[in-house]
């Protein structure tokens, strides 16, 4: 399957760094800040180094809600506030968190965030990646966008984050769609791979 005429299945929404790409420009993350107007305490994405200094094991790479299948932060949530949708996409309600914190303790990624850093219960309503899909309210409505950001999956449009990776390192889509531009980059190493400069439209996203 060409990455040039990607068909995506929405059955199963999923993000992966390429590491063998990722050259921790901050680019999703500022990216994602910037169209979802987040305040200052909130970083939905993040890049992280590992091996930072060690000479040939040093690699980064961008992270942020895995929109995991057994989601943990919704098998703990007290006031289920957590639902999945049909596509995978993980999401929650804003108007019944309650600032508890036990999405946090139990997300291994790292991805709840709260505005407030302050003891038990006054932290704030959570908030995280939405993988650009928006929330429970009204699609593409005031309220929906005040909440949760841009809603661009609703417009057949990739993730800001995706769409703005300088190097395509961050890939979202279905798992097979996913691991088939993988393994033609793997096969591709030494054979002249360019990348091409268009960051917009699923079938544009991820060109070679």
């Amino acid at each position: 399957m060409s990455s040039n005429n990607l068909k995506v299945d929405f059955s199963s929404m999923r993000f992966y760094c390429d590491e063998n790409r990722c050259i921790h420009c901050d680019g999703c993350s500022v990216a994602c800040a910037e169209a979802h107007e987040l305040p200052v305490e909130i970083s939905r994405r993040k890049v992280i180094t590992v091996n930072e200094g060690k000479q040939g094991e040093e690699f980064s790479m961008s992270v942020a809600c895995m929109h995991c299948t057994d989601a943990p932060c919704e098998q703990v949530c007290p006031v289920d506030c957590f639902y999945i949708r049909e596509d995978g996409i993980v999401l929650h309600d804003k108007d019944k968190c309650i600032g508890c914190s036990y999405c946090l303790y139990a997300c291994p990624f790292g991805a709840p965030q709260f505005p407030k850093n302050g003891a038990f219960g006054t932290k704030g309503v959570m908030d995280k990646c939405t993988m650009c899909a928006g929330g429970p309210d009204e699609t593409n409505s005031e309220h929906e966008r005040h909440l949760y950001g841009q809603n661009r999956i609703s417009e057949g449009k990739v993730p800001v984050c995706a769409a703005m990776c300088s190097t395509k390192a961050l890939l979202v889509g279905d798992s097979e769609s996913i691991s088939n531009i993988y393994r033609e980059r793997v096969l591709s190493f030494g054979h002249g791979v360019q990348t091409a400069p268009k960051p917009y439209g699923w079938d544009k996203a991820y060109g070679k």
